[in-house]
């Protein structure tokens, strides 16, 4: 017999569960606390027991993407310098790509004032910067790291929006990521 502690928890990840399902098929205004409590098959005032409101919710969803994303991050097998930052910034975009909702969720400014949400993205920005020092330096990683991750961003963003056609530029994103990875190893070396 589970505890109530185990049932609190359990009910809480069904809750998330079921905002994410909603969010990816219907963005934000699709999650409500009504319809999520629905989707999760809980009784109607369950939401309300777990998130204040759905900026709450919408902001547990943000913090669990930058924590996978730094999860995945943290698991990069071994490798070269460059081959693991390309991985980790791929990571980074391809939320983007799987989960357009989620990522914008993520850079939205709501979200950013968040604790627990600025808390999960400084997190990424560590492991990130530490990748980012591996192929540079220490010295030049804030430079290069925001150079990076500005332009992995400015990636996705135009691939969400379609203005990033290969069949136009005849490069894709993930060949862009290699370049700028590729560029910014060669003129350090």
């Amino acid at each position: 017999m589970a505890t109530r502690t185990e049932s609190a928890a359990a009910t809480r990840g069904a809750l998330v569960r079921a905002a994410a399902e909603l969010l990816d098929e219907g963005g934000p205004d699709a999650v409500t606390l009504r319809a999520v409590g629905a989707r999760a098959g809980v009784s109607r005032g369950a939401p309300y027991g777990h998130f204040e409101d759905k900026a709450a919710l919408l902001t547990q969803l943000a913090v669990d993407a930058w924590n996978a994303v730094a999860d995945e991050a943290e698991q990069l097998p071994a490798g070269s310098p460059a081959a693991r930052l390309e991985r980790a910034l791929l990571t980074l975009i391809g939320v983007g790509r799987r989960q357009p909702h989620v990522y914008a969720l993520m850079f939205s400014t709501p979200v950013a004032d968040d604790p627990a949400a600025a808390a999960a993205a400084s997190r990424l920005e560590n492991v990130y910067l530490a990748l980012v020092a591996d192929l540079v330096g220490e010295a030049e990683s804030l430079r290069y790291g925001a150079l990076l991750m500005s332009s992995a961003h400015g990636i996705a963003g135009l691939e969400l929006s379609g203005h990033l056609a290969k069949e136009k530029w005849q490069v894709g994103g993930d060949e862009l990521v290699h370049t700028l990875v590729e560029a910014i190893r060669r003129g350090t070396a």
